[in-house]
This record gives structure tokens, C-alpha cells and sequence, in this order.
């Protein structure tokens, strides 16, 4: 577990069939678009891929197809979290047996507080020993630095987080948490945040996990290489770029914008899963002004 994870990760979308499955000729032709836009890892099944709305059966299948079609090319990180336990200690050992490089999951979604989070994650990482867990932490939800730091002492596969906030404060000190490890154990916090992706970058964070970057991931591996190279005026330019798409998808939602702009690139994934609303034909034509205005074809070609 001494792998250190790094670059621009799209959590993928789900693509979905008109009665809620799995779409799998997008989700194939989704995956071998983002290969080609050299994406430098992929995040299955987390919020963007509706996992928690997906039986088990469905979100092992898609674990399955995606990681046959990417064969080793980049690695692959599980999104397994449940509100039952079993079921997420079951997808873990599924993702390990399936050959992911590694194993995430939300807080517990029903019954909190801190013990039940630690019974929670121990069982989810003793089902995938061989795989480093990366806690999903949302800043706000819980002390997140305080949590991390008790996670090293009890969990020995934790090797990282996904920290999705604006706090760039809190994640910069999550990420030191990382100094005090031994060598022979990597430590990768992701950024989640795609509208501060440039400023997670600055805090010390090696990747960023987002929504966004299923239509546009270019403007994210292309910032992180500008500032990289000391560029920081294109990397800034590029993060502003971004953001104006970002800005339009928050206003109408997240979820369906998505979609809505995934469709206009080639890739119909469908409706947001129930219980979301699905976009009616109005909206869509709105949106997708919108998100054209915004500058979806420039940035997705990138």
C-alpha cells in the first residue's frame, strides 16, 4: 500500500436505462472517451455514480465492465458505501476480488456518531485487506481532522481520503496528517471540491476526485500541469473557465445538468435516478443554452 495516487479522477457517472439499470453501452463508450482524454484514474459508484441508489448486483456489474475495459490502464478506486454495513463489506470484498486499486466510503448514512463510524469502516476495510480505504469526508459533517487522525490509529489499510469542502484550511491539515506516516505507507488525499480543484492543488493535495470532469476533465489535468510547470496565471485561467460551466450546473442542479451536457456530447446517460427529479424536455433546452453560452463545447474538447 505504498502507492501514492495522484492527477484528475472524474467520479463517473452511472449512465441509466429508462427504467433505472445500467445503460452499459454509454457507460463503455463514456469510459473509452475519458481514456482517450487521458483521466488519470476513475472513482466508481461514489454520489456522481449513484451508487447508493444502485442495488448491489448493479454496481458490481459496473465494477466489473469498467474494470475489464480499462485492463490496468489507470487505476480504479470502489465507491462502496451503504447504509447497511454487510452490504458495503460485501462490495469492498467484491471490488478487492475484482482487482480495484482501492476501496472509499461515505460516513455511515443512517445511524451516526463516531463509534458507529469506526464499527462501520473497520468492517468495510477487514472485508478488502489488501486494498488502501479511503475515508469520503464532507467538511462540516464531522471533525474531520480528529476522525482521520483516529482512523490511522485503527484502521492500517487507511491510506488517504476524498475531502470534499471549501475549507481549505482543514484540508491542508489532513494532509499533513500524511507526514507523520511511515515510508513504507503511501497517504493520497483527493480535493473533491472542482470549483477550488486549483486550490486544493496549492494546499498540497496530489489528485481531485469530481462530478465535473465526466465533460470536461482536459481543463483539470491541463491546470494541474500548469501549475506544476509554475504557471500559475493559465492554471488560475483555466480553473475560471471551468467554473463558469460549474456555475451553470449548480444553478440547475447538479445531477441532471450533468446529464444534460453529457447528452450533448455524445453521451445520452439518461435520467437522474429516482428519487431526483428527471429533466423535462423545457429544462433541458434551457439548460443546454446555458451550458453551451458557458463554453461546454471548448472545454470538453480540451
Amino acid at each position: 500500500m505504498n502507492k501514492v495516487f495522484h492527477g484528475a479522477w472524474p467520479a463517473l457517472v452511472t449512465p441509466a436505462t429508462a427504467d433505472g439499470g445500467v445503460n452499459m453501452a454509454v457507460l463503455n463508450d463514456l469510459v473509452a472517451w475519458l481514456l482517450e482524454k487521458k483521466v488519470d484514474g476513475l472513482y466508481l459508484c461514489g454520489g456522481t455514480g449513484e451508487g447508493l441508489l444502485l442495488p448491489p448486483a448493479d454496481r458490481c456489474a459496473v465494477v466489473e465492465s469498467v474494470m475489464a475495459q480499462v485492463d490496468g490502464r489507470i487505476p480504479i478506486i470502489v465507491h462502496v458505501g451503504s447504509i447497511n454495513t454487510r452490504e458495503a463489506a460485501a462490495l469492498a470484498a467484491h471490488a478487492q476480488q475484482t482487482g480495484a486499486d482501492g476501496v472509499s466510503s461515505v460516513l455511515p448514512v443512517y445511524l451516526g456518531g463516531l463509534d458507529a463510524t469506526y464499527r462501520h469502516y473497520e468492517a468495510l476495510a477487514a472485508a478488502a485487506p489488501g486494498l488502501p480505504f479511503f475515508p469520503y469526508l464532507f467538511g462540516g459533517q464531522i471533525d474531520a481532522v480528529s476522525l482521520m487522525r483516529e482512523l490511522l490509529c485503527r484502521i492500517p489499510s487507511v491510506c488517504g481520503a476524498k475531502y470534499t469542502s471549501p475549507n481549505m484550511f482543514e484540508l491542508a491539515q489532513i494532509i499533513e496528517l500524511g507526514d507523520a506516516q511511515q515510508h513504507d505507507k503511501s497517504w493520497t488525499i483527493f480535493s473533491g471540491m472542482d470549483e477550488q480543484c486549483l486550490f486544493g492543488l496549492m494546499m498540497g493535495a496530489p489528485g481531485n476526485i469530481g462530478t465535473t470532469l465526466n465533460v470536461m476533465p482536459g481543463p483539470y489535468r491541463l491546470m494541474r500541469a500548469s501549475y506544476e510547470a509554475g504557471d500559475t496565471s493559465q492554471a488560475l485561467d483555466l480553473q475560471k473557465r471551468a467554473n463558469r460551466l460549474t456555475a451553470v450546473m449548480i444553478e440547475h442542479g447538479v445531477a441532471a445538468a450533468m446529464r444534460v451536457a453529457l447528452k450533448l456530447i455524445g453521451f445520452d446517460c439518461g435520467d437522474p435516478r429516482l428519487p431526483q427529479e428527471p429533466v423535462s424536455p423545457a429544462k433541458e433546452e434551457m439548460m443546454a443554452a446555458e451550458l453551451a453560452d458557458a463554453g461546454l463545447d471548448s472545454l470538453a474538447a480540451m
